[in-house]
């Protein structure tokens, strides 16, 4: 079955949260706040472009959720579903990502990624990110309902 790669909407939110929340590295990566349906809105309002989901048929089976401050992008999110892995689908939401950020002039695209995960680090690797050691990532909730992290 074809994979289609299209914006992603409110109208997604159920959909790739569950597969957010089916995956265990994704889900630790979540917080109430900015991952509720709110969060999503206020995210998808200020990057209406540069978000997409793989669908087969009626499936959401992988969303990137990649934006910008003007100067700078950041992907957030990255996930799919693991049966529909090793496809290339991750590949083509990160390239489809990438078009529409260097399509509203972005230049320097980073991401965050948890260490222990393997798999993801060599796909970032492999999609030519490197890893920055001369950075410290620094980390302040201002809302209690979100954890600060490890």
């Amino acid at each position: 079955m074809e994979t289609i790669i299209r914006q992603v909407t409110m109208e997604d939110y159920d959909a790739f949260y569950a597969l957010w929340d089916s995956t265990e590295q994704t889900r630790r990566a979540l917080n109430p706040v900015d991952d509720s349906r709110e969060g999503i809105a206020r995210y998808l309002k200020r990057n209406p472009n540069t978000c997409f989901a793989a669908v087969q048929g009626e499936r959401l089976v992988g969303v990137i959720l990649a934006g910008h401050d003007g100067r700078r992008a950041i992907i957030h999110h990255l996930c799919v579903h693991p049966d529909f892995r090793r496809l290339g689908i991750a590949a083509a939401l990160v390239s489809r990502a990438e078009e529409a950020l260097k399509n509203e002039g972005i230049q320097k695209i980073f991401g965050l990624v948890f260490r222990d995960n393997d798999a993801a680090n060599a796909f970032w690797e492999q999609q030519g990110y490197t890893v920055r050691t001369n950075l410290n990532y620094r980390n302040k909730s201002i809302n209690e309902k979100i954890p600060t992290g490890e």
